[in-house]
């Protein structure tokens, strides 16, 4: 993941954040990209945990997919 993100308008270090939906689920990523394996096969996409970072300052957000090559 992203170590020690800055804002580039501030230039000040983003603190990370949790973004989850209503019912509590945690943000992911759906790649076009099929899984590997079975799954895949049977049409199952990717998926990524993300994780965002806020500029305490100025409120930007970025946001990042957990992809492990």
């Amino acid at each position: 993941m992203v170590t020690d993100p800055r804002c580039p308008d501030c230039g000040v270090t983003m603190e990370e954040m949790t973004v989850q939906t209503s019912g509590g689920h945690r943000l992911q990523f759906l790649s076009e990209e099929n899984k590997e394996g079975i799954l895949g096969k049977l049409g199952v996409k990717q998926r990524y945990d993300g994780q965002a970072y806020v500029c305490s300052e100025c409120g930007l957000t970025r946001m990042y997919a957990d992809i492990d090559e």
